[in-house]
């Protein structure tokens, strides 16, 4: 790409609609995605989305949202077993930054049987 060219997924701040963390699942593990204000994204799991969102945003939740103050949650999917939990987190880290626009806007809730298979529901933003 040449130096300076336009294109449309540079980093610009799409305003992602904010979403609601899941209740606390006992032996359930969710996957989620924060989007920060300089247009980055963050990708981690956790069992209390909400207490780990909040980690995030008061700058304790991880060097990166550290370093890029993230602010807003933007993408659940689970609750699954930690296994598969830590490989969907590594599948969606490996996605294109247009990937994970595209499926954050596609579907910002998916909830999974308990063996991890198939979206159960999809809630639209």
């Amino acid at each position: 790409m040449v130096s300076g060219a336009f294109s449309p997924f540079s980093r610009v701040n799409i305003d992602f609609p904010p979403v609601e963390p899941p209740a606390w699942s006992p032996g359930g593990v969710f996957v989620y995605i924060l989007t920060c204000p300089d247009g980055s994204f963050y990708v981690g799991s956790a069992k209390d989305v909400s207490r780990r969102t909040g980690l995030h945003q008061a700058g304790r939740g991880a060097k990166f949202t550290h370093d890029h103050s993230a602010v807003k949650l933007i993408y659940v999917e689970g609750p699954v077993s930690l296994e598969e939990a830590v490989r969907r987190e590594f599948q969606i880290k490996g996605w294109s930054r247009a990937k994970k626009s595209v499926e954050t806007n596609r579907s910002t809730i998916r909830r999974f049987d308990r063996r991890g298979r198939g979206p159960l529901a999809h809630s639209a933003p």
